[in-house]
């Protein structure tokens, strides 16, 4: 089975969940792995400390992100590529797992279009039209190059870092990287894991869904959970058979999300 998993920078951190790095050796064992992670937090918390506030904004759909200036994109590619990177490539072979960190950047591996104008919804509620700085539409992903190395039995590590058509650094979502890069691998199974046990409604963990349930619900879904809905159902909608929304913490993470064990499944259909 093919997998792409997407996991948040503070999840992999040191003592947050030991059992995570033994858990993706034993899947990717049996299985191609291809992980995409996160760091957000530890890029504004880099930034904050180099005199460089950040910025978030909200669109009209309700998703929250970060404003990439110039100054915001170089310090989150130094951090996603660098420091977070190969902390995680670093982690991963100490356990025995053959991990190949890349960012979006190598060999052109995720291309993405810099979004000239973003349209936001301030305070008061109004939609405005800012400058779109150095945020990335993904328009494609170098799959060639995956494939070559799950079939070498790399496991590769992969920063959500793009590469403009002026050959600039782009922020691109890590979900929807995660999105694309399963699609484009014609991943069985992309799997997100969060600091939650999935998707949350009226008090009730949503076991399964499908695609076009889960659609019309994304207006009721809340900051940071609504992201990887729209990522999952991006994902469906490139040929993947299942997204899973899974705690990062509990035991076992992967394998458990695998099992269907207290997690949300989103289908096709």
């Amino acid at each position: 089975m093919l997998i792409v998993v997407k996991v948040g920078g503070s999840i992999l951190g040191e003592g947050v969940n030991p059992s995570i790095l033994e858990d993706l050796k034993a899947t990717s064992s049996t299985n191609k792995v291809v992980l995409v992670h996160g760091g957000g937090k530890e890029v504004t918390e880099v930034a904050e400390k180099l005199g460089k506030e950040q910025k978030f904004i909200v669109s009209p759909e309700g998703i929250r992100s970060r404003y990439t200036d110039w100054e915001t994109v170089v310090i989150y590619n130094m951090v996603m590529s660098g420091k977070m990177n190969k902390e995680i490539v670093t982690a991963l072979q100490r356990v025995g797992i053959p991990a190949l960190g890349l960012s979006g950047v190598d060999a052109a591996l995720i291309r993405a279009e810099r979004k000239k104008k973003l349209i936001i919804v301030d305070e008061s509620g109004r939609k405005r039209i800012i400058d779109g700085g150095y945020t990335g539409k993904i328009k494609s992903v170098e799959a060639n190059l995956l494939n070559l190395l799950l079939e070498r039995n790399y496991l590769p590590v992969i920063s959500p870092v793009a590469l403009g058509d002026e050959y600039e650094f782009l922020n691109v979502d890590g979900d929807r990287a995660a999105a694309y890069i399963a699609g484009s691998i014609k991943a069985d199974k992309v799997i997100f894991l969060t600091d939650v046990r999935g998707l949350i409604l009226e008090g009730k963990l949503v076991e399964r869904i499908s695609a076009a349930e889960a659609r019309s619900l994304l207006p009721k879904i809340g900051f940071g959970m609504e992201k990887k809905v729209f990522a999952s159902l991006e994902a469906i909608q490139l040929g993947v058979k299942e997204s899973i929304i899974a705690s990062g913490v509990v035991e076992n993470p992967i394998s458990a999300a695998l099992k269907g064990k207290e997690c949300t499944v989103i289908y096709s259909g």
